[in-house]
C-alpha cells in the first residue's frame, strides 16, 4: 500500500512555472509548453510581441522612405484611375507631392547646404468635385499615413471645441502611434475658408473660430515640434505629450470659397457695372467658373477672410472644376469603384444581369446636378432609385436582365420590368 502511494505521489504533474517572468499557472492562466518543459504565459507573449514591433520598426526608420519616388506622370495616372477630369489639379498634385517626397528622401539619404521648403496645397473647387477624394487617393497609392480633419470643428486654444494639436493626433492614430511614420504622412484640412475672418472690420470681439484658428495653423503648416495628447483635448491634463515633428508632413486644404470667382472677375475688371448688369444671365457655365478660378491670386483669397501669413504657407494653390453631365456620367461608369459597377456586381451575385443605357445615366445626372452636391449626389439618387429593386430581388426568378432607361429614372416606366436572358449552350464534344 505505501508502495502505491508513493506511485500516485510521483505521477502527479508539478506546477507549470513561466520560465520568463516566474509566475505560476495558478497566477496568470494557461501557459504555452515548449520543449523540455520550458512554459510561457500569455503576458509574456503579448511583451515579447511588443518588443519584437519595436524593433521592427527601428530597423524599418533606417530604411528610405520610398525605394523609388512614383514620377508625377505615374502618380496622375494613378489618380485618373479614380477621379474623373480635373487634369489641371491633378497634374498640380502630382508634382508638388512628387517633390516633398523626393525632398524627404534627399534629406534623409545625404546632408545638403540648400534646404528645400515644403510645398502644402490648397484645394479650391465645389463641393463634390472631388477634393477629398484626390487627398485619400494620392495617400492610398503612397502607402502612408493619412488623415482628415474638419476646420470647422477647430477652436483657437482654451476655447470648446477641438485644438488644432487633435489634427495630429488623428494622423498618429493612422499611424499606429509611431512616430517616425507620422512625420511623413498627409493632412487633409476640409472647409478651410470656413474659417476666415467674419469680417475685415477690426472688433473687440475675439475670432476663436475664425482668424485664431487660421493663426493656430501657421506654425504646423510651416513646421514645428508640437506637443500632441495621445490621449486628446483637455480631459486627461495629467497625460505625457508625444512630441512630432510636422516639418516633415504634408498638408492638402481644401475649400470652397463661394463667391471668389466674383471676387476674381472684379479683380480682373469684367465685372458688369450699371443696369446692363440686369440684362445678363446670372448662372454661369462650368467652363467659365473653372476659367475664372484658375486665374485665383493670393489676394483673392486674402477678400475671401484668409490671412496672408497662412496662404503663403500653401504655396501651390489649384482649383478644381464644377463638374457638368458629361464629367456626372464618366464618374458613374468609369472609375475603378464607379456606382454601375458596384451595383451590376450586386446583380451578378443574385445570377441576375442589370445594365444602365446612356439616356438612364444622363437622366441621373441631371436629377443629381439640380441637387447642387457634386458627385455626392450621384449615390443619393441612385440608391432612391435602386432601393425597392434591391429589396426585391433576391426573391426575383434567376437569370433575368434589367435595365434602367430614361423612363424608369424619371419615374415613367415600371422598375420592375425585365427579361429572362437566353441560357448559354453546353458544347458538346
Amino acid at each position: 500500500m505505501a508502495q502505491n502511494k508513493n506511485n500516485n505521489d510521483s505521477s502527479k504533474k508539478p506546477p507549470s512555472v513561466c520560465n520568463f517572468c516566474g509566475k505560476r499557472e495558478s497566477e496568470v492562466g494557461p501557459m504555452i509548453e515548449g520543449p523540455d518543459h520550458v512554459y510561457i504565459c500569455g503576458s509574456c507573449v503579448e511583451l515579447c510581441s511588443s518588443i519584437i514591433k519595436q524593433e521592427t520598426r527601428k530597423s524599418s526608420r533606417q530604411r528610405p522612405l520610398f525605394t523609388t519616388i512614383p514620377a508625377p506622370r505615374e502618380i496622375k495616372e494613378h489618380l485618373d484611375n479614380y477621379v474623373i477630369g480635373q487634369d489641371a489639379a491633378k497634374k498640380s498634385m502630382s508634382v508638388a507631392v512628387h517633390n516633398h517626397y523626393k525632398r524627404l528622401t534627399h534629406s534623409e539619404v545625404q546632408d545638403t547646404d540648400v534646404e528645400i521648403e515644403k510645398s502644402n496645397v490648397l484645394l479650391i473647387g465645389p463641393t463634390g468635385s472631388g477634393k477629398t477624394l484626390l487627398a485619400k487617393t494620392l495617400a492610398r497609392f503612397l502607402d502612408v499615413p493619412f488623415a482628415i480633419s474638419d476646420a470647422t470643428t477647430l477652436t483657437e486654444a482654451g476655447y470648446v471645441g477641438e485644438d488644432v494639436e487633435n489634427v495630429l493626433l488623428r494622423l498618429l492614430q493612422a499611424a499606429e502611434y509611431d512616430l517616425d511614420a507620422a512625420q511623413r504622412g498627409i493632412i487633409y484640412i476640409d472647409e478651410v475658408d470656413k474659417v476666415g475672418k467674419t469680417n475685415q472690420n477690426v472688433s473687440i470681439t475675439r475670432d476663436v473660430s475664425g482668424e485664431g484658428v487660421q493663426q493656430s495653423l501657421l506654425k504646423i503648416l510651416e513646421g514645428t515640434v508640437a506637443n500632441v495628447p495621445p490621449q486628446g483635448g483637455r480631459k486627461h491634463p495629467e497625460q505625457q505629450y508625444l512630441q512630432l515633428d510636422t516639418s516633415q508632413i504634408l498638408f492638402i486644404c481644401g475649400g470652397t470659397f463661394t463667391g471668389l470667382e466674383e471676387i476674381i472677375k472684379k479683380r480682373l475688371g469684367r465685372q458688369m457695372i450699371g443696369f446692363s448688369a440686369e440684362n445678363q444671365p446670372v448662372a454661369e457655365s462650368s467652363e467659365e467658373t473653372a476659367e475664372f478660378l484658375q486665374q485665383v491670386a493670393p489676394e483673392d483669397l486674402v477678400h475671401c477672410g484668409m490671412i496672408p501669413e497662412l496662404i503663403g504657407r500653401l504655396p501651390v494653390i489649384t482649383s478644381l472644376a464644377p463638374l457638368d453631365e458629361a464629367a456626372l456620367v464618366q464618374i458613374l461608369t468609369e472609375p475603378k469603384n464607379a456606382l454601375v459597377k458596384q451595383y451590376s456586381k450586386f446583380f451578378d451575385m443574385e445570377q441576375a444581369h442589370l445594365e444602365f443605357t446612356r439616356d438612364g445615366l444622363s437622366a441621373i445626372a441631371r436629377k443629381a446636378l439640380k441637387r447642387d452636391t457634386g458627385a455626392r449626389a450621384l449615390r443619393a439618387v441612385t440608391e432612391e432609385l435602386m432601393l425597392d429593386l434591391m429589396y426585391e430581388l433576391p426573391e426575383h426568378e434567376p437569370n433575368c436582365k434589367y435595365v434602367i432607361d430614361e423612363d424608369i429614372v424619371e419615374g415613367r416606366a415600371s422598375l420592375f420590368t425585365a427579361r429572362k436572358l437566353p441560357e448559354q449552350k453546353k458544347e458538346t464534344a
